[in-house]
């Protein structure tokens, strides 16, 4: 297998675990609000990551990473576990996880733009094409007929879409700088890193909120903390160790297009526990989707 088709491969298996956490992160959210979800989800990460690390590598905590690792993942986790899954996880509460993921397809946009900038990635003709098939087919699953005055429209409040798309715009770069960190350095201790900065960073907005008893009683939340842990393994454990490795074999602006079909296998799941119905458009949508992204691998 060569590492372009292992790298989308790797992409692909991301998307499904981003499928699989946000409808667990949005049950718990909305029970216990996002900050503490956004808190505890990072000590289970943090915990399962290490755990791995430590029967893969022999070491817990991410001692052997350099000096250049730790600067860049660190930036890398305050913009985007601290400030883009802050603003993502409200926009779970504010809209649901669905609409939240679809609105995140423009993480493939952003980030292809900033790679450009930041690094001077290159995309070729097959690769914007591909891209743009499968930003199509997601935006005919965003957006909603106004029958009135026949415009195109958003069924959610404005609040939560701003949410979801800084939380799009904090993903991207942050996916950008742990590009630049991580190097060839192991990608499940490059999350670790990233890990223990937004664990950092969101204690402290949680000393600024006085958000502290909230936090310690979702603990005593069993039900909650079952959802917390399922999510978290699924989330920044499997789901943001594999992003990283796949971002070591393709492009950063490839790479979060395929991740982006998230957006579409999300879509059961929020039948089967939402019950959200689904419609021809939203099929529709997934096959162009899933036909972008088999362009890439051509």
């Amino acid at each position: 297998m060569s590492n372009t088709y292992f790298g989308g491969l790797v992409a692909l298996i991301t998307a499904i675990c981003w499928a699989i956490s946000p409808i667990a992160f949005e049950y718990a959210g909305k029970k216990v609000g996002s900050l503490s979800v956004n808190f505890i989800r990072l000590i289970v990460a943090f915990i399962f990551i290490g755990i791995y690390t430590y029967f893969s590598r022999g070491m817990f905590l991410p001692l052997d990473a350099t000096m250049n690792n730790w600067i860049w993942l660190i930036i890398s986790g305050i913009i985007g576990f601290v400030l883009g899954d802050f603003f993502l996880f409200e926009a779970y509460v504010q809209i649901g996880a669905r609409l939240t993921m679809l609105i995140m397809a423009t993480v493939p946009i952003i980030s292809a733009i900033a790679d450009y900038i930041i690094v001077g990635q290159s995309l070729t003709l097959r690769d914007i094409v591909g891209m743009l098939i499968t930003m199509y087919g997601v935006a005919i699953v965003i957006l909603v007929k106004n029958q009135d005055s026949n415009t195109i429209k958003f069924s959610k409040p404005l609040k939560g879409l701003f949410y979801a798309l800084m939380g799009a715009v904090g993903q991207a770069v942050g996916l950008i700088f742990s590009k630049i960190g991580m190097e060839n350095y192991d990608a499940f201790a490059s999350t670790q890193i990233r890990t223990i900065a937004a664990i950092i960073g969101f204690s402290i907005i949680i000393t600024y909120s006085k958000e502290w008893g909230n936090v310690f009683k979702t603990f005593r939340n069993i039900k909650v903390m079952k959802y917390i842990t399922f999510g978290s393994f699924f989330g920044p454990f499997l789901g943001v160790s594999f992003s990283l490795l796949a971002l070591q074999y393709i492009a950063t602006g490839i790479a979060s297009t395929i991740m982006s079909i998230s957006r579409i296998i999300i879509i059961p799941a929020s039948i089967m526990i939402f019950h959200e119905k689904v419609t021809k458009k939203e099929i529709l949508g997934a096959v162009i989707s899933i036909v972008g992204v088999s362009i890439l691998f051509i």
